[in-house]
């Protein structure tokens, strides 16, 4: 299903075809670092992280991990999306891409129209974003996006502080 669309990317929901370019994605060095690492290392962990993770999500939420791929050649150039966090009952804009993507305006074209989507769509009073505090490219994203830092949050007793903006 295709959340939305912009001039040079289509988003959409993330199926098991889709599970090749999710081990890849998560297995960036810069996904792992910024991120998390998920632990998915084959295509059958793909495939178990796409139906636990964003597909779940479309479920439970109407909204999850969308894939975000180029509007030409549908290439997959990387993940956006809105992900209800439990551990806060927020729902935190996400987004990777793929390194050979980066310094493009992909991230910041695909989080406008998910966060259009998420307000107009999906009827989210707020959607925040958490960001590594290192992670300088993501937190101008978020910036850009009008979002601004709020206050530093414990993800998990096991991981380091995030910033989370609102």
């Amino acid at each position: 299903m295709i959340v939305a669309e912009t001039p040079r990317l289509r988003i959409r929901h993330l199926t098991a075809a889709d599970a090749a370019f999710t081990c890849q994605l998560l297995n960036e060095p810069s996904f792992i670092e910024n991120i998390a690492d998920r632990g998915v290392r084959s295509k059958l962990d793909a495939l178990h992280y796409l139906a636990e993770g964003p597909i779940k999500s479309y479920q439970q939420h109407g909204y999850g991990l969308f894939l975000v791929e180029t509007s030409d050649t549908k290439i997959p150039i990387g993940f956006c999306g809105l992900l209800f966090r439990d551990y806060l009952q927020e729902t935190d804009i996400g987004f990777a891409f793929v390194p050979q993507f980066w310094g493009k305006g992909y991230a910041f074209e695909a989080a406008s129209a998910v966060l259009h989507f998420g307000y107009q769509k999906a009827k989210l009073k707020r959607i925040v974003g958490l960001v590594s505090a290192g992670n300088l490219p993501s937190i101008k994203v978020l910036t850009r996006l009008g979002l601004s830092f709020e206050k530093v949050v414990q993800v998990q007793p096991s991981l380091k502080d995030v910033q989370l903006y609102s």
